[in-house]
């Protein structure tokens, strides 16, 4: 492929994967760590139904409306576990797990009983995304990148999930000692005035930002798995919270790359006619790496006994 074709084909579509992928990995480590790697599944699906309320109400896809709806959205989602583990006497993770597969069947009906998808607002596009429709239409090659003019003509989704990207890095990197202790021990923090409640509901925000940011661009399949799967097989090849940061990057990046690719021109090579989804590609990859890391990782057995202590 030429750079005449890669740059207003592939290159934005690859750069907004790479983006939301390693955008949802970063919180991903410590949400893993933490054993709370559900309420990333979670906030993936319970924003749907608040994204299509704002759009319904304001009948545009805009980022402040969105968000503000997948705000509320994730509000509602916690009163509601907290009701249903308090009144039901059951464990979070069972009250976790009714609320949000019952939000995103919700979202799912409201999709389809409105007329949403001249926007690309659908039950397919919640599900995999529009990832390979966002192309740079205005881009004639490399020196597109210097062109004020085609610039202009950038995807928004890929200044949404850049700034996305830049925030999560940096609430990262200030707030990297307290993650890191809190983490580990939670009980030493506190006792050290780190506000434990505070950061961990500071985490999950963050979290949700990286899902609502991504979820337009490439649905919740790759929201789903970015937020577990390169944080998990990170954790299968190392101890070092800093040596983890970094493989879960890199792998997300692999996933990201390789997926799009192999969607695009996988089947080609196999002989097929058509492309599949790059959500799913994308995903697949990842849950790839993750069994890869499971069967040889170096630090597979000690993730084992840990978790069955």
């Amino acid at each position: 492929m030429s750079s005449e074709e890669f740059v207003p084909l592939s290159l934005t579509p690859l750069l907004i994967g790479t983006f939301a992928a390693v955008a949802c990995a970063l919180p991903g480590n410590f949400l893993v760590l933490r054993k709370q790697a559900l309420i990333g599944d979670a906030i993936s699906h319970v924003v749907l139904p608040g994204i299509v309320v704002a759009f319904l109400l304001t009948g545009a896809i805009s980022t402040w409306p969105m968000m503000l709806g997948a705000a509320g959205a994730a509000i509602v989602a916690v009163v509601l576990i907290e009701a249903i583990r308090r009144l039901g006497q059951i464990e979070p993770g069972a009250a976790m797990g009714v609320v949000f597969t019952t939000m995103f069947a919700a979202g799912v009906l409201l999709l389809e009983q409105t007329d949403t998808s001249t926007v690309h607002l659908d039950v397919e596009h919640a599900l995999y995304g529009n990832l390979e429709s966002l192309i740079w239409l205005d881009a004639t090659g490399w020196s597109s990148l210097w062109d004020l003019e085609a610039l202009a003509g950038l995807p928004s989704e890929l200044s949404r999930i850049a700034l996305t990207l830049i925030g999560v890095i940096l609430f990262t990197w200030l707030f990297w000692r307290p993650l890191k202790i809190s983490t580990f021990d939670e009980g030493f923090a506190r006792t050290i005035g780190i506000r434990t409640g505070a950061l961990g509901m500071a985490l999950v925000i963050t979290a949700a930002i990286a899902a609502v940011a991504a979820f337009d661009a490439v649905g919740s399949i790759i929201v789903i798995a970015m937020f577990i799967c390169p944080p998990a097989a990170a954790r299968m090849m190392t101890n070092r919270l800093e040596t983890q940061i970094i493989c879960s990057v890199v792998f997300a990046i692999t996933s990201a790359v390789a997926g799009y690719v192999l969607a695009g021109y996988g089947p080609l090579w196999l002989g097929g006619a058509d492309a599949v989804s790059a959500a799913g590609m994308i995903a697949t990859i990842s849950g790839l790496i993750l069994a890869l890391t499971a069967m040889f990782g170096p630090c597979r057995a000690r993730v084992g006994v840990q978790n069955s202590s």
